[in-house]
């Protein structure tokens, strides 16, 4: 039986929002995949990747990712680009329903512009359409690794947040009972 929840989707999906509400409705530990990152790494996700590169991001993403899987009832909020490495979701699927939180490029667009956070695969001259050419590359990827597909475009966190508990008994192999 699985006990964790893993939430994916692109940045601005509402993987953290969300997370941390349903961690905190269900009684669960909540783990943000890229504060492990950052932790591991000792600096920030914008400067591992401006000093160190994606590649190196992207390994100790997988060693974040692997620890995570190991937790027992914890809700993990992984970052947009877990699903490039297939051996991060095969380990997470190990023990944890795999949520895909998804929204439409406009929605990701505005909830990105509004916030402090750095977004090293954003920066660049045209960010709508860096969006749109990483969600079709990933998309695909998010909808095969997806046990359950949640569309966040219109609805408020806590929404999302009982939309995702409504599905979860749907989902046999999952235990959340302490």
């Amino acid at each position: 039986m699985k006990s964790n929840i893993a939430l994916i989707g692109f940045m601005g999906a509402g993987k953290s929002t969300a997370g941390k509400i349903l961690a905190g409705k269900l009684k669960m530990e909540y783990i943000e995949l890229d504060t492990q990152v950052e932790e591991k790494a000792g600096k920030t996700i914008a400067d591992i990747f401006k000093y160190d590169g994606e590649p190196v991001f992207r390994s100790i993403e997988s060693e974040a990712a692997t620890e995570a899987s190991r937790k027992d009832r914890a809700v993990i909020s992984c970052g947009g680009g877990i699903v490039l490495n297939p051996s991060n979701i095969d380990c997470l699927k190990k023990n944890a329903v795999i949520i895909y939180l998804e929204a439409g490029p406009e929605v990701i667009l505005q909830r990105v512009k509004g916030s402090a956070e750095i977004r090293p695969l954003l920066q660049s001259t045209n960010p709508a359409r860096s969006i749109g050419e990483l969600l079709k590359a990933r998309r695909p990827l998010y909808e095969q690794a997806a046990d359950i597909m949640i569309d966040t475009s219109g609805l408020r966190v806590n929404e999302v947040v009982n939309k995702i508990i409504a599905e979860l008994p749907t989902y046999e192999s999952i235990n959340l009972k302490k």
